[in-house]
């Protein structure tokens, strides 16, 4: 609950803004008024479009409130919000979404990114052209000033989330971002976290959900005088991590639909991006197949072994291989889908059973390791048989469908 909020309000001469820039603040008293007039000033000379800028303060005891007030009634582009519970991403949560202009930003107080890349920033998000837009200071381009504990510590961090929630984008932490309003509306209710997570959280189902992400390598001096606990928060984004992955794979969150939602079509995988994923469900299906296998074996024919073995780790091939692969999702056609997958299952039985036939014609009695290497090299042309027939006939016509669906 995010208790009482107090909102100074813009003169009614203001425009209703394309950007909205809001400032987190807690306990900056000293940093905030030269901020946010240089933050003012920027805009006001050099943005083209109408803005905002809203001071979020998270339940400050010093006199940071007195001064966003102050600021609010000076300067007609300037809001100021109160919130009575501390978190950044609670405040960045409740501003974005109280806000009616189209692109919702925020940056640090301290300003340590150079604001000649705001423009480049939310550019392709006013065109349409991008989803969600970050900060980079790890990208190709960047010019970064800071000590080595902290750009270590970033740049592990960014290491594990690609480790563990397979993220692709390059900087999660920096401090300066935006989005459209739209997709924000979508997002928001599905962000657990109120605090320096948020950040992550939001880039990481922004990411899963197909939609895109524009990075700006940025020019950065690091802030001195920053008073992020760093031990607090990096055991906060931990538990962060493990409850997104848990949340993530167990595929509770709503995120398959939103690219349609939006008026997003989806973007076609490439060939060489299935074949990618195509080979590791067909690496993790393999060692699960001989596995099984092998624990068959020991109390039945091999025969019957390579049977049980080949329909289970089939059925799951194709149900992974609809969802990852070939981006197959819902359950249209599921079962449709499954049936043709256990044709291309016959397919693959007669070529194993085939070779473990011509196997034992040669030599009746095999060791289980010559067994294991014939059907090795068997699953190795079923697979390939496998990935044409799922590309071109199991899914095919779903894939086509999905990327032809026009959009709004």
């Amino acid at each position: 609950m995010i208790g009482s909020a107090h909102v100074a309000a813009a003169g009614p001469a203001a425009r209703t803004p394309v950007l909205d820039v809001v400032v987190p603040v807690y306990n900056e008293q000293d940093d905030l008024d030269p901020c946010v007039r240089r933050l003012h000033d920027h805009l006001l000379h050099g943005f083209p479009y109408p803005f905002r800028i809203t001071i979020a303060d998270n339940a400050s005891t010093d006199d940071t409130p007195r001064i966003a007030a102050r600021l609010a009634a000076e300067l007609p582009e300037v809001t100021s919000v109160r919130l009575a519970v501390k978190g950044r991403g609670r405040a960045l949560k409740h501003t974005w979404s109280a806000s009616d202009a189209q692109v919702l930003a925020y940056m640090d107080v301290d300003l340590s990114t150079d604001l000649t890349a705001l423009l480049p920033l939310v550019a392709p998000l006013i065109s349409g052209h991008s989803d969600l837009a970050i900060g980079s200071r790890l990208t190709r381009g960047a010019r970064v000033t800071r000590g080595p504990k902290r750009e270590i510590i970033s740049r592990c961090y960014n290491l594990l989330l690609r480790g563990t929630l397979s993220a692709r984008f390059s900087d999660a932490q920096c401090g300066f971002k935006a989005v459209r309003a739209d997709v924000a509306a979508r997002l928001l209710p599905l962000v657990e976290d109120t605090g320096w997570f948020f950040d992550t959280e939001l880039l990481v189902l922004t990411e899963r959900a197909g939609l895109r992400i524009h990075e700006v390598p940025v020019d950065w001096v690091d802030d001195p005088d920053s008073r992020v606990d760093i031990l607090q928060t990096a055991i906060a984004d931990l538990k962060g991590i493990a409850r997104l992955a848990k949340a993530l794979s167990t595929a509770r969150l709503p995120l398959a639909r939103l690219p349609e939602q939006l008026g997003r079509a989806p973007l076609p995988v490439g060939l060489t991006g299935q074949l990618l994923r195509f080979a590791a469900v067909g690496v993790a299906s393999t060692l699960a197949y001989l596995m099984l296998y092998a624990l068959l074996r020991t109390g039945t024919g091999a025969q019957t072994a390579n049977l049980i073995a080949l329909l289970i780790t089939t059925v799951a091939n194709t149900a992974l291989n609809r969802r990852f692969t070939f981006g197959v999702r819902g359950t249209g056609r599921l079962w449709l889908h499954q049936a043709q997958g256990l044709v291309v299952f016959a397919a693959g039985l007669g070529l194993t059973s085939g070779s473990l036939a011509m196997l034992h014609a040669l030599n009746p009695d095999p060791a289980q390791p010559l067994e294991l290497g014939v059907l090795v090299v068997a699953n190795l042309a079923t697979t390939c048989l496998r990935f044409l027939l799922l590309r071109t006939w199991v899914f095919g016509r779903a894939t086509r469908d999905r990327h032809r669906r026009p959009t709004k």
